[in-house]
């Protein structure tokens, strides 16, 4: 999954999904894990993968998507009934 630097919902600068790849400027690759999400916030690597200095980067929109992915991965109801016999 791609992640790019923007504006978080209060306006201070966070890290948001791309999920289509199409947002401008640099981005950085993750896998939508939660492993790996919980792995780059305690290595601090989203600045350094996104080349922003100075400012603190909000994580929680990343890992709102991530959580959401992951529990629509492993959620038993959501189950694809056409190829059923």
């Amino acid at each position: 999954m791609r992640v790019t630097a923007g504006s978080g919902p209060d306006g201070h600068p966070a890290v948001v999904p791309d999920p289509d790849g199409t947002a401008p400027g640099r981005g950085a690759h993750l896998h939508p894990t939660t492993g790996c999400y919980d792995l780059a916030v305690r290595r601090k690597a989203f600045a350094r993968a996104l080349r922003i200095s100075g400012a603190a980067l909000d994580d929680v929109p990343v890992g709102e998507y991530v959580a959401q992915a992951a529990a629509a991965r492993t959620d038993p109801t959501d189950r694809d009934w056409s190829n059923s016999s």
